[in-house]
């Protein structure tokens, strides 16, 4: 018959539970948030999506932001006006300015502009 070590027991059930609750704890960086809808407007410095809802969406561009086009993966172009995108993005708590990260995007061939 085993017998069992019960203070082993405890002090691996407490290391678990500390091991399981450090990653929450340490996951509160900046919120990454996602804007999609239809290119209206783009420079090398901003972005502006017409959304699904309506408003448009102004996202600042960086040096640093990663462009990826589905149709064709191996390409670093930006998209162009009327490409389908989808940003991630993460927001400044003090200018409320939103700055992309990346940049996924579809081209589509004279698509209308959402109304």
């Amino acid at each position: 018959m085993v017998k069992l070590d019960y203070r082993l027991i405890v002090t691996g059930l407490i290391l678990l539970t500390f091991l399981w609750l450090s990653p929450t704890a340490s996951a509160t960086g900046p919120e990454l948030l996602h804007v999609l809808g239809i290119v209206a407007a783009i420079d090398a410095k901003h972005i502006e999506v017409k959304t699904a809802k309506g408003p448009i969406v102004s996202v600042l561009l960086n040096k640093q932001v990663k462009y990826k086009n589905k149709n064709n993966p191996k390409s670093i172009d930006s998209p162009t006006v009327g490409d389908r995108v989808i940003i991630e993005a993460s927001k400044d708590d003090k200018t409320k300015k939103l700055t992309a990260t990346v940049v996924h995007y579809s081209q589509i061939k004279n698509a209308p502009l959402p109304q």
